[in-house]
């Protein structure tokens, strides 16, 4: 009787231990976000062995994703075909030079230039948000730009010639990083719908000529646009 009284005294008193201990919290799912974007950009060109001669404007659209994996932190990605233009003053470029018949080959000779090159994009990113008020919130984000090759043209300008939309896909490289930095705000339409506007830095930190001589690196400013349904 005695042993059947303790276990009975036990057993209330480890239900009462148990019954204080707080339920951890469960698991929450905070799904995964998936939207259209489109984006004017203003491109430039730097080069080692020339100068940057002006913006060119260009566009960039596809689609965007946010994996959220807590309440304010998001795994941000997308698939855009996005083209970067941009304006150089360079001397000698190789392949331009070889189409301008009428440049004396020992001398140097200045060309203007005009990059139009199409990349598809695959950002891979970290957007950092706010907390939601009143159906808005605001973002920063910060990342890596993964670019592949689609096209290449040039225009070229120089005293003795003038090439347009020469295709240079064979000497400009397939990929191409860059160092992504942006922010902006996200404002609800409708319970599951919701507007993006922003603006995004893309630095480019690869050179993509395949020109041994020459050191030539892209960059854009972007205004975001998009909606995640």
């Amino acid at each position: 009787m005695k042993k059947i009284s303790t276990i009975l005294i036990l057993s209330l008193f480890s239900f009462s231990v148990f019954a204080q201990i707080p339920k951890l919290p469960q698991l929450t799912s905070y799904g995964f976000r998936l939207g259209l974007t489109a984006s004017p950009t203003i491109g430039w060109v730097k080069s080692e062995q020339g100068k940057s001669d002006g913006i060119a404007l260009g566009f960039s659209y596809g689609l965007m994703g946010d994996f959220n994996f807590a309440p304010n932190y998001s795994f941000s990605t997308a698939l855009t075909i996005t083209t970067m233009n941009g304006k150089s003053t360079e001397v000698d470029p190789t392949y331009i030079k070889s189409l301008d018949l009428a440049a004396n080959k020992s001398i140097p000779v200045a060309y203007d230039l005009k990059y139009k090159v199409q990349y598809l994009e695959l950002p891979l990113t970290i957007k950092l948000k706010t907390v939601k008020d009143n159906g808005r919130r605001y973002y920063g984000q910060f990342g890596l730009s993964n670019s592949f090759l689609l096209s290449a043209k040039q225009d070229a300008v120089s005293s003795t010639a003038q090439l347009d939309n020469v295709k240079i896909s064979d000497y400009t490289k397939f990929y191409r990083a860059g160092l992504i930095i942006g922010g902006g705000g996200e404002f609800d339409i409708s319970e599951n719908t919701s507007f993006v506007a922003g603006l995004t830095f893309n630095n480019g930190f690869t050179n993509i000529t395949t020109d041994k001589n020459r050191d030539v690196r892209n960059h854009y400013l972007g205004l975001n646009f998009g909606v995640f349904f």
